[in-house]
């Protein structure tokens, strides 16, 4: 045997052992990086999952919130036309309602019955005449200015109750 052969023959065993040694470490790195691929690929996975769940509970809190408002907003508005059926109640109970019970073409056969006021002017109106006492102080009694007073402090109130229902 030739020197060059045996230099060929060594040379390939040496590169034969190298590759014996590095090959199982080249497939190791390269199973790695396979395994370290998939489960960044499954934590993508898992992300995507969560955050679209996340988004969509939110949007059913959110439409839930909303029908909450509007069920806490309808439930106001019901207590408000309670409250001012309650007291419409005892305006009539108290009698100081008596003008809404008595039609017009009615107001002389109850004018000593009632608390109903007359139609001084004619129009039809009562509302007009009692505005106008209330300015010019004509023929009112204490009984009737207390009267009006309640009025305009029931018209207030459920003003006020209306005013705190819109700022909820």
């Amino acid at each position: 045997m030739s020197t060059g052969l045996i230099i060929a023959i060594v040379v390939i065993v040496l590169i034969m052992l190298a590759l014996a040694v590095m090959l199982p470490r080249m497939r190791a790195n390269n199973a790695r990086r396979q395994a370290e691929r998939e489960l960044h690929s499954r934590r993508e996975r898992a992300v995507g999952e969560h955050r679209s769940e996340a988004a969509e509970r939110e949007a059913a809190a959110e439409e839930a919130e909303q029908r909450a408002k509007m069920a806490q907003a309808a439930a106001e508005k019901e207590r408000a036309e309670a409250n001012v059926q309650s007291e419409r109640a005892n305006m009539h109970e108290r009698g100081l309602a008596d003008d809404e019970l008595v039609e017009d073409h009615e107001r002389d056969r109850f004018a000593d019955v009632g608390n109903t006021t007359a139609d001084r002017d004619g129009d039809g109106h009562t509302a007009d005449d009692r505005a106008r006492d209330a300015t010019t102080g004509e023929d009112r009694t204490d009984y009737d200015r207390g009267r009006e007073d309640e009025q305009r402090l029931e018209r207030e109130r459920i003003t006020d109750d209306v005013r705190e229902s819109e700022r909820r």
